[in-house]
């Protein structure tokens, strides 16, 4: 710009302009209320237009009670209209570049605003982290910190009327800023306007932003470690539609919708395949995405399911994240994420809640394995939110890991004046990785609005910026640990940042976890872990309740009894053990009834899944005799064979019924087998039996079967089938006597008849039966047979008469 003055004049020149309009309000002391005369200098004027610009401020800053009744409801003073800096490009100047500011000006007054423009402010260099803390804290206009316009960087507006949003871009050459030593300054950028009611010139609103400026390369590299969390909720149930073909079925089809294109995994894996950070991986999510990949099943309300329709995407992603995590290091958290200070503080003195935890980070390693084809680092354990207590750290290190991801809020640094250092040994070889609390929330409110992600993304370069300035000399490594589940928005902004830190030669350099863990620690930061009592209220409102714990606690009971019985046990112990490390997942936090109703759906299914193996109810029965055998059915409606189990049949009177020992029972998928106890009995009488399934390590299974037997030594049935079998055998003997009789002694069938022997005496029955004139058949007459001579043969008549051979029988009439 030609007759500009040369920098370290302008400089002057504002500070002399600073220090006029301080004294301004002094001067006006003497100005009347009402106006000036005619002929007031011009110097008393831009008093009186400072009074009341200041006044003006003063009335907007001062609590509504203070003010005066008739004040309008309307914004007023500095916050009448919202100016919104949208954009800074770059987020970090460079000597002799441009600067660009992008935003919006919206009237939220009852006035229109005319003679308005845009200018740029610039505070003095911050060079402490509390001093950024207050300077974004403060919102009304204060000239001493807001500092005068940059002269010569103004732009004007047009009217803006009551309700109305008007684009801005202004576009300044760096070297106009008139930014001194490195550090960071307050760039603000305010409008000046004027009302009708106000008819002179006055701030009308103001917005600030960050302002990182470095002019050398720092000595000595701060060390920045970004974790990149893949972390999603639980939607895989333990559901399946089929036992053969294990079609898992989800909660909902939400996460089809975070990995397709723009969904909100699906940028993360493309934002973070371009960043220096370290991933961070929830196990469960890869599984989950895996069974994607296949068919799978949605539930619905009414709790059918309809099928999924989300392959494609699920297929892309994983491919993408292949790519993206090629060659880096992962960590790979617990199967489904465990939510750790639930553990410790609600779920640590119910049994066999802590047991899980390293199966499950065993399980992360083979689902890492298998689906990406890399090992992933498992030392590391997050808890929520970073807080620690020394039973969340107990817990965590349980599982095996050795170092624990606390926040520096939790092990506060006392009277250090500078950030150290993260790594932290904390005892009994294990060390707290401490993330920086206000590096790790930057971006955790709402990054959707343009305006609050670039303030994060500027507040986060000044505050590294920060940090490295504090002691230039000393290597500190820091490390970030953001929210778990960013938005779509918040992982835009965190990858603007790094972005940022990444182009040139910047005060920071990135490193992996692990490293960071390995670190040479501060000696005087702080490494005493807080006590329970320590923990924040806010969080542990947010935890799983006790009952949560005896929930897991029954169906992991339930599990490992059933999964003794089973001939394939993976198909029902892969899904519902990794549904069981789901229900204590760190998603849960803060929906405790959402948790209840997974919990529930979980061990109703499988207490269904264990009721398909069953006795059959038997109707009462009545056992005739001293002994008698009993049928009992077991009935088997899996889709796999069950074995292990006993059956056992019990009286519950001594009326000495002893039945057999129990047996062995073995059924096949879709079939049933009965088992036959023999029984005997001592006494007549009724008692109930029961019958009751037990597991080879003797536990009951399924619930008891019981009957009514009654016992009988002889019924009226059997003596009757006893007297009639009896009475047979009687009239048959008979019978064969009375025959034998009529036969009298053998005759030799090929001795000659002698007609003149005389016939054998008859017995007294025949001689009365002749006499009678009842004889034989014709042809037939067996009763004047001479059987006392052997060398006589009768005629064979009965041949004769085609009748059958003589047998010897006779025929009674």
């Amino acid at each position: 710009m030609q007759g500009t003055p040369p920098a370290p004049a302008r400089r002057r020149l504002r500070r002399a302009a600073v220090a006029l309009i301080a004294v301004m309000p002094l001067l006006g002391a003497a100005v009347p209320a009402q106006g000036a005369p005619t002929g007031q200098s011009s110097a008393s004027l831009s008093a009186q237009t400072a009074q009341s610009r200041q006044a003006s401020y003063d009335s907007a800053a001062a609590p509504a009670s203070a003010r005066s009744p008739q004040a309008p409801s309307a914004p007023r003073g500095s916050r009448t209209t919202d100016v919104s800096v949208n954009a800074i490009t770059p987020a970090v100047p460079e000597p002799g570049g441009t600067l660009t500011l992008e935003g919006t000006i919206t009237n939220k007054g009852d006035a229109t605003i005319g003679n308005a423009h845009l200018g740029l402010r610039l505070s003095s260099a911050m060079n402490s982290r509390s001093t950024l803390d207050q300077a974004s804290r403060r919102t009304g206009f204060l000239l001493s910190a807001d500092g005068p316009e940059i002269p010569g960087q103004t732009k004007k507006i047009k009217a803006l009327r009551p309700g109305v949003t008007l684009d801005f871009s202004l576009t300044v050459p760096v070297d106009e800023l008139g930014l001194g030593p490195s550090g960071v300054y307050h760039l603000g950028v305010s409008l000046t306007g004027q009302t009708k009611a106000r008819p002179y010139p006055q701030i009308l609103g103001i917005r600030r932003s960050f302002l990182p400026w470095q002019t050398t390369e720092a000595q000595t590299k701060t060390e920045l470690t970004y974790m990149w969390p893949l972390i999603s909720s639980s939607h895989l149930t333990a559901r399946t539609e089929s036992d053969e073909q294990q079609t898992p079925v989800f909660r909902d089809d939400e996460l089809a919708k975070d990995i397709a294109p723009g969904g909100r995994l699906q940028q993360l894996v493309a934002l973070g395949s371009k960043l220096p950070i370290t991933w961070v991986v929830d196990p469960d999510l890869l599984a989950s995405v895996d069974a994607m990949t296949g068919p799978y099943e949605v539930r619905t309300e009414d709790d059918k399911t309809t099928p999924g329709k989300g392959q494609e995407q699920a297929k892309q992603w994983l491919n993408s994240l292949q790519e993206a995590v090629e060659g880096e290091e992962i960590i790979a958290l617990p199967f489904a994420d465990p939510d750790l200070a639930s553990l410790a503080h609600r779920g640590r003195e119910v049994g066999g809640t802590l047991s899980r935890l390293r199966p499950a980070t065993e399980l992360a390693v083979d689902t890492v394995e298998t689906i990406l084809h890399m090992t992933p680092n498992t030392d590391f354990a997050w808890p929520a939110e970073g807080a620690v207590d020394s039973s969340v750290v107990q817990v965590a290190t349980s599982g095996g890991a050795h170092n624990v991801i606390a926040r520096s809020d939790s092990l506060r640094e006392g009277g250090l004046h500078y950030t150290p250092t993260g790594a932290r040994p904390i005892g009994g070889g294990t060390t707290a990785v401490v993330a920086d609390h206000g590096l790790s929330t930057a971006f955790s409110g709402d990054m959707s609005r343009a305006g609050a992600a670039t303030q994060a993304v500027q507040r986060f370069l000044s505050e590294t910026l920060t940090i490295t300035q504090q002691v230039p000399n000393q290597q500190r490594s820091l490390v970030v640990a953001p929210q778990r589940m960013p938005t779509v928005s918040q992982a835009q902004a965190m990858a603007d940042a790094l972005q940022s830190l990444s182009g040139g030669d910047r005060w920071t350099t990135a490193l992996s976890l692990p490293k960071a863990a390995k670190a040479k620690p501060d000696p005087s930061a702080k490494r005493s872990v807080p006590g329970p009592g320590s923990y924040p209220g806010r969080l542990r409102k947010q935890e799983l309740p006790a009952e949560a714990f005896l929930d897991v606690q029954e169906t992991q009971g339930l599990l490992g009894d059933f999964r003794k019985i089973l001939t394939q046990e993976d198909k029902v112990v892969t899904p519902f053990g990794n549904a069981i490390d789901r229900e204590v997942s760190n998603s849960w936090r803060g929906r405790p009834d959402e948790a209840a109703r997974f919990r529930n759906s979980v061990q109703g299914r499988l207490k269904g899944l264990t009721r398909k193996v069953e006795l059959i109810q038997k109707s009462d029965l009545t056992l005739s005799g001293r002994s008698a055998t009993i049928p009992v059915t077991v009935q088997n409606n899996l889709l796999q064979g069950v074995n292990g189990l006993e059956l056992r049949l019990k009286s519950s009177r001594s009326i000495g019924l002893e039945v057999q020992d129990g047996q062995p029972v073995a059924v096949d998928g879709g079939h049933s087998q009965s088992v036959k106890f023999e029984t005997t009995a001592k006494a007549n009488g009724r008692t109930t039996v029961t019958a009751q399934l037990f597991t080879a390590d003797d536990k009951p299974y399924g619930p008891p079967m019981d009957f009514q037997v009654k016992v009988t030594s002889i019924t009226s049935t059997v003596l009757l089938v006893i007297a009639g079998g009896v009475l047979l055998v009687v009239l048959a003997g008979i019978r064969m006597y009375t025959q034998r009789r009529r036969r009298g002694p053998a005759q030799d069938p090929e001795a000659p008849l002698d007609p003149d022997a005389p016939l054998d005496d008859a017995s007294e029955e025949e001689e009365d039966e002749d006499e009678s004139g009842e004889g034989t058949d014709e042809g037939t007459d067996e009763g004047t047979a001479d059987a006392g001579q052997p060398g006589e043969r009768r005629p064979d008549t009965t041949a004769e008469s085609g009748g059958p051979q003589d047998t010897g029988e006779k025929v009674d009439r």
